[in-house]
């Protein structure tokens, strides 16, 4: 029977053995540690802008357009006359109403004459009856029963009179909306009708859209992982693409303070000054929105940042061992990047990380 004999290996070959099995991290590796800072940036978010005043004018009652005093892009002031109704039979009312309070009024001053007379005269002869059978008993009782009932024919004309004057002041306050004006600065956006149309109350067709621009409103979904940081009344720039090289300004005036659960975004509405109508309503604007975190963020390099198809994760000096740490990437805040996980600021990472720097071995740094 033949004996195999083992060959022993050669000093070269078992030299080159050593090197392929040796640990990666024989190599000394460069340390940085973890930062903290609050971090600050912007996000480019759409807008669209709308009126900050927006509303389309009805007339209050039934009447015909007579005139109509502006057309669509006309600027107008507040309390302008705007359109100007006809309605006959509310003019033929008023003056049936003029006409029954001008005759009550002078039946009221009749009356008032008569009771002015009888308690002159009851008072005559209360004076001449103290004198003893100077006036019988029962011609003074008469005088003050006349004087009695001209003064409740006065209270019963006045009370006429209040009524009629009550009633012609609501008529003519009806008539004061044949005149529709306009409620506040803006410009006219929208003309629905034209002289001749029957316009009120039963049919329902608006005069005008009147839109103040001179301010508008910017209404931006900002993402909900965004929100935090901005507060009311901080400044917000943006642009819009009919002036590209321009950058606005405006206010953040009205968080929803709703998020949304379809979208995950919260509405805001940016305050827009508007003075020389740069900015239309309808127009899209790209706002730069600033992010401010409320606490420190934790910022690493990225190429302490190690991701593999199972995980991500930075390698951190545990005592000189090598400890891998999972993390979740954040936003780039300059050179650095944000990350979450199982770390604090000072953490000695491995700068230039690589998933052959295996987790717990020796991990030989050369600072």
């Amino acid at each position: 029977m033949r004996r195999l004999k083992c060959l022993k290996p050669s000093a070269a070959s078992s030299f080159a053995l050593l090197l392929a099995y040796a640990p990666l991290t024989a190599q000394k590796v460069e340390l940085v540690p973890v930062v903290s800072k609050r971090v600050q940036y912007t996000v480019e978010l759409p807008g669209e802008f709308y009126p900050f005043l927006s509303v389309q004018l009805h007339a209050k009652v039934p009447g015909y357009i007579d005139e109509i005093y502006v057309d669509r892009g006309s600027f107008v002031r507040k309390g302008q006359l705007l359109v100007q109704l006809s309605a006959p039979e509310m003019m033929e009312r008023i003056a049936q109403a003029r006409a029954q309070l001008t005759a009550a009024e002078s039946d009221e001053s009749q009356a008032a004459a008569q009771f002015a007379a009888a308690k002159s005269t009851y008072a005559k002869m209360l004076e001449a009856s103290r004198t003893p059978g100077a006036i019988a008993p029962n011609d003074l009782v008469q005088a003050k029963a006349q004087a009695d009932a001209a003064e409740a024919l006065v209270r019963s004309r006045q009370r006429n009179v209040d009524s009629l004057r009550s009633n012609l002041k609501a008529e003519e306050d009806l008539a004061s909306y044949l005149r529709v004006t306009a409620p506040f600065d803006g410009v006219i956006s929208t003309r629905f009708v034209h002289p001749g149309a029957l316009v009120g109350p039963g049919h329902d067709v608006p005069l005008l859209q009147l839109d103040q621009i001179a301010r508008l409103r910017l209404d931006v979904a900002v993402p909900e992982a965004d929100v935090a940081g901005t507060a009311k009344g901080d400044k917000v720039e943006f642009r819009v693409q009919a002036y590209p090289n321009r950058t606005f300004t405006g206010v953040v005036a009205r968080p929803a303070y709703v998020v949304e659960r379809s979208t995950r975004t919260m509405s805001v509405e940016l305050d827009v000054s508007n003075p020389e109508y740069f900015l239309a309503p309808g127009m899209y604007g790209s706002v730069l929105w600033p992010v401010r975190k409320a606490a420190p963020s934790l910022l690493v390099p990225p190429t302490s940042i190690v991701t593999t198809t199972e995980r991500v994760f930075v390698i951190r000096n545990d005592h000189g061992k090598a400890r891998w740490i999972d993390v979740r990437r954040g936003s780039i805040v300059g050179n650095l990047v944000e990350v979450y996980g199982d770390l604090k600021p000072g953490d000695q990472i491995v700068e230039h990380a690589t998933d052959e720097i295996r987790d717990g071995s020796r991990l030989p740094a050369s600072n």
